[in-house]
């Protein structure tokens, strides 16, 4: 389940993306995009996508382009409808503990 924390699109790559939505919108493997799904696993490489068909797919997040859904009721205050934003795969290459870990950084001198 996700967390009741406001996400704003400006510091998604800082969050944590698992139970998220996910589409990838551009590839340099062009068998890659379109694929969409919920976010059930991350490494610091790859997402591990669940599609409609509850089948898992392991992308990796090098050379992709994602688009992620943000649930109008984790996005910004008095938001009405879902946020969506795209974001290369290039900036999520870390481990999710340790980009999640920066959030608070940015938060401290933001």
């Amino acid at each position: 389940m996700i967390s009741k924390v406001e996400i704003l699109p400006s510091t998604l790559i800082f969050h944590e993306l698992i139970g998220l939505e996910i589409k990838v919108s551009n590839s340099t493997n062009p068998s890659l995009i379109g694929i969409r799904g919920r976010v059930i696993n991350e490494t610091k490489n790859m997402f591990v996508i669940e599609n409609s068909r509850s089948r898992e797919l392991k992308i990796p997040k090098a050379d992709s382009e994602f688009i992620f859904r943000i649930p109008a009721e984790l996005s910004e205050k008095g938001r009405r409808s879902d946020t969506f934003v795209k974001i290369q795969g290039n900036l999520l290459l870390s481990q999710p503990e340790n980009r999640i870990k920066n959030i608070k950084k940015l938060r401290k001198w933001g």
